[in-house]
């Protein structure tokens, strides 16, 4: 069978069904330690579209870049949806695969059918208050960020002017938590509880599944008070924009607010600064576009080469259809990875590695209409949390050799487990620093919630985190 693949250009395809191939693992020590490796090796052997066997599960595995626009933007022929799910329907897929429970909270990032629509249109309505740049409620949040940012560096630094310090649990990983707990609008650090409860989900150790339960509850109590008495804030504004979510719908919909928010952006600033104090991948060009006051441009390039999300949820083929050099058969899982795509020299050979300007086609927000919804909010978090550390540090130098930083993968995501660095707090900044001023909220509007020092310290998270840094001397 021969399938038209460009202009005056074939391919032969292999009609075998998945169920008949025997998948690799793709889940190994090899893919935890270099996965750009595994993600090369099969691409040698199978082409641009990979069978993998995903903790005992086999799914298609997209590895090309143009492959992998081809389902992001064809939302009818590749749809999102458990229900389209061929072997989850006739009962193969084992009731305790340990990727269940995580793809069967049906909100946004995962459903699909007739509901999405109206449902997706309901959310870049209730970020559009916060995206926004031109908004007061956009302002207050990077206000807010910046607040948040500032106390935890001061907490940093509360040892001395210098030290050493795990910039991934003492920054990266609280910092869009915090920020998250004020987009949901939980007063004052009442959070904090919840903020730790969805560490323990992404870590996916023995306590996750306890720690997601207790989590969906406080969610579905604080959407019950949302619909009470609203304000302004995400749940609010998401539940005026769709009325008819149930308590249960909405409890759902925070937890990926949540999710969407925190391991992205916590990921992402700790590779940014990982490639901005190594001068790691492309010859200094991330030191110089820093320089220049370019953050953006700084992530941009670092997603490039280390995308947090490197594969993204399933999709499943519609109908048979010639992908790769494989038919991918109707209700066959497909995992795009973003991370194999942009090692693909199709997109690879003709990013300039010595350019300041790098391009916006990388697939790290994902492409087409599934584009992620709140990426303006990530990156304006992750934007301005980068820039107060190396506003606030004269001097940061990684603690170890950056190939020796421990990493961690999972099926979505790959992040460190820890950023160890040696510090050193810029002399005018150094002891007590306050949060800068709130700018006055507009008329009508209401201020944003910023931290109460005395709450702070009964808190659970600033009570982990204090432990960290006593930890730590």
């Amino acid at each position: 069978m021969e399938s038209q693949v460009g202009e005056g250009e074939s391919v032969d395809v292999d009609g075998s069904r998945l169920e008949e191939l025997t998948p690799e693992p793709l889940l190994t020590r090899d893919y935890e330690t270099r996965p750009s490796l595994v993600y090369e090796r099969l691409r040698q052997q199978h082409g641009p579209v990979a069978p993998v066997d995903l903790l005992g599960v086999p799914a298609w595995l997209v590895l090309g870049y143009r492959e992998a626009l081809q389902v992001l933007q064809d939302d009818e022929g590749w749809p999102k949806g458990l229900e389209n799910w061929r072997a989850r329907t006739d009962g193969e897929v084992p009731a305790d695969w340990p990727l269940g429970p995580s793809l069967e909270v049906n909100h946004v990032l995962i459903q699909g059918g007739p509901g999405y629509g109206s449902l997706r249109t309901a959310w870049d309505a209730a970020l559009k208050p916060f995206q926004d740049p031109g908004n007061p409620q956009a302002k207050r949040l990077k206000a807010a960020v910046t607040a948040y940012a500032d106390e935890l560096i001061t907490l940093v630094g509360q040892g001395g002017g210098t030290g050493v310090a795990d910039l991934s649990a003492q920054f990266s990983r609280p910092l869009p938590l915090m920020v998250a707990s004020h987009l949901l609008g939980f007063p004052g650090s009442q959070g904090d509880d919840a903020l730790m409860d969805m560490w323990r989900v992404l870590d996916a150790g023995p306590d996750a599944e306890p720690a997601l339960d207790r989590l969906l509850a406080t969610l579905a109590e604080l959407a019950a008070v949302k619909l009470e008495k609203p304000g302004d804030d995400f749940p609010s504004h998401l539940l005026a924009a769709h009325p008819g979510l149930s308590l249960d719908e909405l409890a759902r919909e925070l937890f990926m607010l949540l999710g969407m928010t925190s391991d992205h952006v916590g990921i992402l600033m700790s590779n940014t600064v990982v490639e901005v104090i190594s001068g790691e991948g492309d010859g200094g060009g991330v030191r110089a576009s820093l320089s220049a006051g370019m953050i953006r441009e700084t992530m941009n390039r670092v997603v490039m080469r280390k995308p947090p999300l490197v594969n993204f949820v399933p999709r499943f083929a519609a109908r048979d259809t010639p992908l790769g050099s494989y038919t991918i058969r109707a209700g066959d899982p497909v995992w795009v990875s973003s991370a194999a795509a942009h090692a693909d020299p199709l997109f690879a050979d003709h990013v300039a590695a010595g350019s300041t300007i790098s391009t916006r086609a990388h697939l790290s927000w994902g492409a087409g209409p599934r584009q992620c919804p709140a990426r303006e909010l990530a990156s304006t978090v992750a934007a301005v949390g980068v820039g107060r550390l190396f506003e606030r540090f004269s001097h940061l130098e990684l603690a170890l050799p950056a190939d020796q930083l421990p990493w961690r993968s999972s099926p979505f995501m790959r992040g460190l487990r820890s950023l160890p660095v040696r510090y050193e707090l810029a002399p005018e900044r150094a002891g007590a620093f306050p949060p800068p001023a709130v700018p006055r909220p507009e008329p009508e509007s209401v201020a944003p919630v910023l931290p109460d020092q005395s709450a702070r310290q009964r808190s659970s998270l600033w009570r982990y985190l204090t432990d960290l840094i006593r930890g730590g001397r």
